[in-house]
């Protein structure tokens, strides 16, 4: 992959809405290289889709819930942990899946809109399947910081004080 590509995906991670334009200023490139580039880029599935961070806690009458799930599994002979991930990703109220190191297998972030739907979806699917040893399920309380984005981050005041 070449060096402007890498650049590119850095400044695309950052902030998926820059116009076409303020990425080429930024990488000394031609808007026609910019727009070919990030074709190249979606075909070959390197960038995989566009997404906005939005902060649930904000909107009214919304009560959803966020859950970490440590899973132990037993993984399939011949391919790992990866049919067993695959299974478990299938569900609609699972958001992501990962391969871990340490006690648990694999981690999995889930979505509900209460506590008792992410309880209910543990005990009677995650839990279920055959490959699952155990679960460990941890609530998210509060976001502070997602995907590098700071939330309810008051900015300090940065003046300096002047006193007589």
């Amino acid at each position: 992959m070449e060096k402007k590509e890498i650049e590119f995906l850095e400044l695309l991670e950052k902030n998926g809405r820059m116009e076409v334009e303020t990425l080429a200023k930024l990488l000394d490139m031609d808007v026609k290289e910019i727009e070919k580039m990030m074709d190249k880029l979606e075909k070959e599935k390197i960038i995989l889709g566009y997404s906005a961070i939005v902060d649930w806690a904000k909107v009214l009458d919304y009560e959803g819930v966020t859950a970490m799930i440590d899973v132990k599994v037993t993984p399939k002979r011949g391919v790992g942990f990866d049919k067993v991930a695959e299974r478990i990703y299938r569900f609609p109220e699972v958001k992501a899946v990962y391969l871990m190191s340490g006690a648990y297998d694999l981690s999995v972030s889930v979505q509900g809109r209460t506590m008792s739907e992410i309880g209910r979806f543990v005990s009677e699917k995650l839990s279920t399947l055959d490959s699952v040893i155990s679960t460990t399920t941890h609530f998210i309380l509060k976001k502070y910081k997602h995907d590098g984005v700071i939330f309810d981050h008051e900015e300090d005041d940065r003046r300096i004080v002047v006193t007589p």
